[in-house]
């Protein structure tokens, strides 16, 4: 069985990550099955960017093919931010439930709640280039946090066509759609033609 190594320590993306790549026949490991594992510094300015450096980091350490994504929400009336920073937006300590809270405080007003989130997803093999694969997801910011699964913004993510934030969507309904979903099924796409 191959071993992929998902460089995050989200346990959100890290389920999301195994749903998708333990059927594929993956070994998923993570960044705590690794010994002192190693945390790069987020200094890209696109996300393509920052996904490259976090799956390169690990992969220069260990040998191990890794895959690493950066991902985050741009409101349109926020001139796109949180963007790349989303992670690390009101500080990377502060809980989800208070970011949330000030967008819905900064979004008051405004007639555009349209927003996006963005999802790149970077593969790294010893000796081979990066390669990576990117896409969106398109809603708008809810008028109140709704929904108990998901993670991070998903909350006060609402998704038009479901009728219900990305938090109240079940995992299998939000992988069918989401950013992380979509660029995920361009990962496993290619690895199916990279294994034959």
């Amino acid at each position: 069985m191959k071993k992929i190594v998902i460089a995050s320590g989200n346990q959100g993306k890290i389920r999301e990550f195994k749903q998708m790549l333990e059927p594929e026949g993956y070994e998923v490991l993570t960044l705590k099955d690794l010994p002192d594992p190693v945390e790069p510094e987020e200094t890209g300015t696109t996300f393509q960017e920052n996904a490259v450096l976090k799956a390169k980091a690990v992969t220069d350490r260990y040998g191990l093919e890794a895959i690493a994504d950066d991902s985050g929400i741009s409101i349109a009336c926020l001139k796109e931010e949180p963007g790349i920073h989303s992670a690390r937006w009101l500080g990377h300590d502060t809980p989800y439930d208070v970011k949330n809270a000030k967008v819905l405080e900064l979004v008051d007003g405004h007639e555009d709640r349209t927003a996006h989130y963005s999802c790149a997803i970077a593969w790294c093999s010893p000796d081979r280039e990066p390669v990576v694969f990117f896409d969106t997801w398109y809603g708008e910011i809810a008028k109140e946090p709704q929904g108990e699964n998901g993670f991070g913004y998903d909350p006060i993510f609402y998704v038009p066509e479901a009728g219900k934030t990305a938090a109240q969507m079940t995992y299998e309904e939000k992988n069918a759609v989401s950013h992380r979903g979509k660029a995920l099924r361009k990962l496993e796409a290619w690895l199916r033609e990279q294994n034959k």
